[in-house]
């Protein structure tokens, strides 16, 4: 086994889908140490595996129901150190909420947003160094949502485009380079964002999820 390789379990009854995650992997550098099925061959994966990275489909056997999101839940009170990627094929942020809330190593992505390779590597690799990606569709859908109690309804136009660039994990630098701003505005951007929602300013990377998960939150 080469130590130097991120080790990936992966868990979803989709054969093909799940065959093809694992080719992708492989070739992007990554080590799949396994696969499952259910949940339950997913939780015995990782206590004798330790990856560095559980890749987990929301529903799975037996109900189809939020049996990946449960094993997801006890891997990170078990392994808190282990990164976890949760799949759906449907916009489910309730259930995943928790979990998301935990802010680090963790990512919720669209089973759509897969075909993207590029981008599906660019998020896996962002999850093992340590930080959070919520799929940018699941903050658009509910940026416009209209609620009286919607905490994005104090923020700015550009705010919301730099709070759905900062769910999909991007630096700042890299949301200067996307909206043509410079990386100093986007600074006083984030902070603009930090205070109208009432999270404290910190240097740590979860705050930026946090930001995320409070408005999906008040839904």
């Amino acid at each position: 086994m080469d130590e130097g390789r991120t080790r990936v379990a992966l868990a979803d009854d989709d054969v093909l889908l799940r065959e093809g995650l694992a080719s992708l992997l492989e070739r992007s550098g990554f080590e799949v140490v396994g696969q499952a099925g259910d949940a339950q061959e997913l939780l015995a994966l990782v206590r004798e595996c330790r990856p560095d990275l559980a890749i987990v489909d929301i529903r799975m056997p037996p109900g189809h129901a939020t049996e990946g999101l449960d094993a997801a839940r006890v891997i990170r009170e078990e392994f808190p150190e282990t990164g976890i990627l949760l799949l759906s094929a449907h916009i489910e942020v309730e259930q995943a909420m928790e979990l998301l809330a935990t802010g680090h190593r963790v990512g919720y992505l669209l089973k759509s947003r897969v075909i993207g390779v590029s981008d599906f590597i660019e998020t896996v690799e962002r999850i093992v160094h340590g930080g959070s990606v919520v799929d940018p569709s699941l903050v658009q859908e509910l940026i416009t949502a209209r609620r009286r109690n919607d905490p994005l309804e104090l923020l700015t136009q550009r705010e919301r485009e730099v709070l759905s660039l900062m769910a999909e994990g991007r630096s700042n630098a890299g949301i200067a380079h996307r909206l043509w701003i410079t990386e100093g505005t986007v600074e006083k951007h984030v902070r603009s964002i930090m205070s109208r929602m009432r999270l404290p300013e910190t240097e740590d990377d979860h705050r930026r999820v946090l930001a995320v998960v409070a408005f999906l939150e008040a839904r």
